[in-house]
């Protein structure tokens, strides 16, 4: 059997309730270790791209229940990560592999759990946490202070600006995770969550909340998007008129949150150029 008919067979004897936590047997949990080492190797991944457009990523369910399976079907242990005693139903996953592809995390709060695949090259600064189930793809850095959560596609060549959230999208397993596709920028403070998708290339503005459920303006096709950045877009936040008119709270009319999509100018891409230098 291959290790996604196993890990369906495991996920309907679970959704059963033919197996718990404290059944689980060792060949049970040995399909779960293998399923997470796939993980890591990037053989297999919560999300991929069907066509060529910004809005064809789908999730693979399959691979969502195996990580969901770890949780099930694991009990929470104390555990050790050098001096560090914690309590979870995964250990962390060990980084061994990654001096040899080039890819970095600096001490001491650089967190990366068991199932979190790092390509090469990449840079982890201290502090940051990349959940279960994330992909970060060759050359990308995540700074301080960053948070790639669960299942999130995170391209090569991206720069995640510090204190930037990537929000996990676990469940429901047929939603599609936030992703960041290859050469993307986003300044700090951003927040991208609830399966939105940045275009390649895009470069957003510090503190930019990129969600589906704010407009994304895009004066380049004279579009509006819901849940994605086109390509090739510089974006930032503004604030357009509301339909909620006056009120008793307050004078005047409301504002609500837009992000407005432009052409990347020349000096733009200059102020967000890659240094070299810190991947060699």
């Amino acid at each position: 059997m291959s290790l996604e008919s196993d890990v369906r067979e495991l996920w309907q004897r679970y959704d059963d309730g033919d197996v718990n936590a404290s059944s689980a047997t060792v060949d049970e949990l040995d399909t779960l270790d293998a399923f997470l080492s796939a993980l890591e190797a990037g053989e297999v991944r919560a999300a991929e791209k069907t066509g060529s457009d910004v809005t064809s990523w789908e999730a693979n369910e399959w691979v969502k229940r195996g990580i969901l399976l770890n949780f099930g079907l694991r009990e929470t242990l104390t555990r050790e990560y050098g001096d560090v005693r914690y309590h979870d139903v995964l250990p962390l996953r060990d980084t061994d592999d990654l001096g040899d592809r080039g890819t970095r995390n600096t001490p001491d709060g650089t967190v990366i759990r068991r199932g979190a695949y790092l390509g090469s090259d990449c840079i982890m600064m201290s502090p940051s946490f990349v959940n279960i189930g994330a992909y970060v793809d060759d050359g990308t850095l995540v700074d301080s202070c960053d948070t790639v959560g669960s299942c999130a596609q995170i391209g090569a060549d991206v720069k995640l600006g510090a204190n930037t959230l990537i929000g996990g999208v676990l469940e429901p397993v047929e939603d599609a995770p936030v992703v960041v596709e290859d050469g993307a920028a986003l300044g700090a403070g951003c927040r991208v969550t609830s399966g939105f998708v940045v275009g390649e290339n895009s470069i957003v503005g510090e503190n930019t909340l990129l969600t589906p459920r704010i407009p994304v303006y895009d004066l380049v096709d004279e579009e509006i998007h819901y849940g994605h950045l086109p390509a090739n877009r510089r974006a930032f936040t503004r604030f357009v008129e509301s339909s909620l008119g006056d009120h008793d709270l307050f004078a005047g009319g409301a504002y609500k949150p837009a992000v407005v999509a432009l052409d990347i100018e020349d000096d733009t891409l200059d102020a967000t150029r890659r240094e070299e230098a810190l991947r060699e």
